[in-house]
């Protein structure tokens, strides 16, 4: 059973898993609540097959930094990382 974060973390589990990967309290807090939200619904199951500014969007939602320089292939990456 996830511990209650609060109203502020809406998705309390994710959040939890998220934090125990090695991510920042801050990230996961924005993964989950956008998770919760449904706000991080992918266009197709292939990141390869959607746009580089749909791809830089969602990467600008959970809070990738360096993403501006990253190419298309970078931003897949980094994306599928988190």
């Amino acid at each position: 059973m996830a511990k209650d974060h609060g109203p502020q973390i809406k998705d309390d589990a994710l959040y939890e898993e998220l934090i125990k990967q090695g991510n920042s309290k801050g990230k996961a807090a924005r993964i989950a609540n956008a998770r919760a939200a449904g706000t991080l619904d992918h266009r197709s199951d292939k990141l390869e097959e959607r746009s580089k500014a749909d791809l830089y969007d969602e990467a600008r939602k959970i809070g990738i930094e360096g993403r501006s320089k990253m190419t298309k292939a970078e931003l897949a990456r980094a994306i599928r990382s988190d």
